[in-house]
């Protein structure tokens, strides 16, 4: 059984734990390789590594720092194929959403190959007579990261690198459920030419996140996951006076204005709410019907129908299993709260099973209709290919549906009206906005600005606000008394 290594201080290393975690293919839930539960001793060294290696590497030129990255850039669009192979096995994604995992957290490094530009401090010349002031980004130290299941290859590279490329150092602790494609990250990031300890990963669960949490030698941690453990890391980091960044849960609504191109509108909606089987932060989860775009709920359902899970390798697979057994049993359990509470189910995928993989973790595409604000699917983030079609009055009723929501990651309008649009954009109380775009993820020159109880801190991921959050500002006031110049007017300057 291939045992997942640790990486300490350059070193890919067997752990000396009697713990370990099974990694699972969920087609059919058979072991594919084993995680180990870090000591105590390799927690200790893994920030020990990134502690000593922040000494020198904070002293390497931001050029330099930069090139690294740009070798990254070039190893992992040549490795792109191998590491969504990697990253479909341990996930069930389908070969393209995989791909597409690993191409987003390319942009990502290719926005870190401009840390040069991105890290130029500020100056004023002359703020009193004979007085300057500027200011220098300078590092902060060692970073660490917490990064989930769903994105194994993008969330990981929304953060080291842009750490990294700061002149920080960087201990990543991943998701136990997929362990296989972040190594594989670390492998590249080495061959690119990371010195030792600059990069550390560890591996394990809830016992080897705590020290990265209160160990004082790290000075800012990020995380990606669910609302409870996302509030719980932010309440620990913070309390033990780190920065900390923590991106949680969503309940993605679109708005359908009944003057919206209905072929466009369906088209998007149906990858939107059930691709990557509703894994992901930025789903579509909730269709709000405006008026008479209600009439179109039966003929989105129908296409929904229509979409078929598969294995990773599939062509014609629409998206493959959930994560883990204990997933589906959730989502499972949500979908008999919505049949329960009143929700018409037009879809249902509860009873899909795929010949040859029963003992998978499939869930089939699943559309409620009729759904109210006060039922269980529509309060609670499903993460699921459960879509939930409410219908509305108004323009002015849908955004105070989604503004009492208490998510605010993404949110979408399909229209053809420019002043509804940008009603829409300026009211809604949600960070991330899409106009006739379903899923509204940036490019890596902005950052991914998630609200209320999708984002715990200040400063967001990646783009500009990620150079902010892995650096400090250091702000010199100078002023040189006047008097002779050295050497005097007729000084020589010798060039040898």
């Amino acid at each position: 059984m291939q045992k997942v290594p640790l990486l300490i201080n350059g070193e890919f290393v067997q752990s000396s734990c009697d713990s370990f975690i099974d990694v699972t293919n969920p087609a059919d839930n058979s072991v594919i390789a084993q995680a180990p539960r870090a000591t105590d001793a390799e927690m200790e060294a893994a920030i020990a590594s990134a502690e000593k290696a922040f000494e020198t590497w904070r002293e390497v030129p931001v050029t330099q720092r930069a090139r690294i990255m740009m070798r990254y850039q070039a190893l992992l669009k040549e490795h792109q194929e191998d590491i969504a192979k990697i990253l479909a096995s341990e996930t069930g994604k389908t070969f393209d959403d995989a791909k597409g995992d690993v191409w987003r957290g390319i942009e990502v490094v290719e926005q870190a190959m401009n840390v040069p530009s991105l890290m130029m401090g500020e100056t004023v010349e002359n703020v009193a007579r004979g007085i300057d002031t500027y200011s220098y980004i300078q590092p902060l130290g060692v970073c660490a990261g917490i990064t989930p299941f769903n994105f194994p290859a993008m969330i990981p590279l929304w953060m080291f690198p842009m750490a990294i490329a700061c002149g920080n150092t960087f201990v990543l602790k991943p998701s136990e459920q997929d362990p296989l494609t972040p190594m594989k990250l670390a492998e590249l990031f080495r061959e690119a030419g990371a010195p030792d300890g600059v990069l550390n990963v560890v591996h394990g669960g809830k016992e080897q996140v705590e020290p990265l949490l209160t160990d004082p030698r790290i000075k800012a941690v990020s995380f990606v996951g669910s609302v409870p453990v996302g509030q719980h890391i932010y309440r620990t980091a913070t309390s033990h006076m780190k920065r900390a960044q923590c991106f949680a849960g969503a309940k993605n609504h679109t708005v359908i204005m009944p003057d919206a191109n209905k072929e466009h509108v369906l088209n998007n909606l149906v990858g939107a709410s059930v691709g990557a089987a509703g894994q992901r932060c930025m789903a579509i989860s909730v269709a709000v019907f405006v008026g008479e775009s209600q009439k179109w709920i039966p003929e989105l359902a129908e296409r929904i129908s229509k979409v078929k899970p598969g294995l990773w390798d599939d062509e014609n697979a629409g998206f493959g299993p959930l994560i883990s057994p204990q997933a589906k049993a959730r989502v499972l359990s949500m979908i008999e709260k919505g049949k329960e509470q009143g929700a018409k189910c037009l879809v249902d995928g509860s009873d899909f099973t795929l010949e040859g993989y029963e003992n998978g973790n499939w869930i089939g595409p699943t559309v409620f209709s009729d759904v109210t604000a006060e039922m269980d699917i529509y309060k609670e983030e499903i993460f699921g290919p459960v879509l939930s079609c409410m219908g509305a009055d108004s323009l002015e009723d849908a955004l105070a549906l989604v503004n009492a929501n208490p998510y605010g990651n993404g949110t979408s309008i399909f229209t053809n009206s420019g002043p509804a649009a940008r009603k829409y954009q300026r009211e809604v109380t949600v960070g991330q906005v899409g106009i006739n775009i379903p899923i509204p993820v940036p490019l890596p020159f902005f950052s991914f600005t998630g609200w209320k109880n999708s984002f715990y801190g200040d400063l967001h991921a990646y783009g500009k606000q990620a150079i902010r959050f892995y650096s400090e500002t250091k702000t010199i006031t100078s002023r040189w008394l006047e008097g002779d110049i050295p050497g005097g007017p007729n000084m020589t300057i010798s060039l040898d």
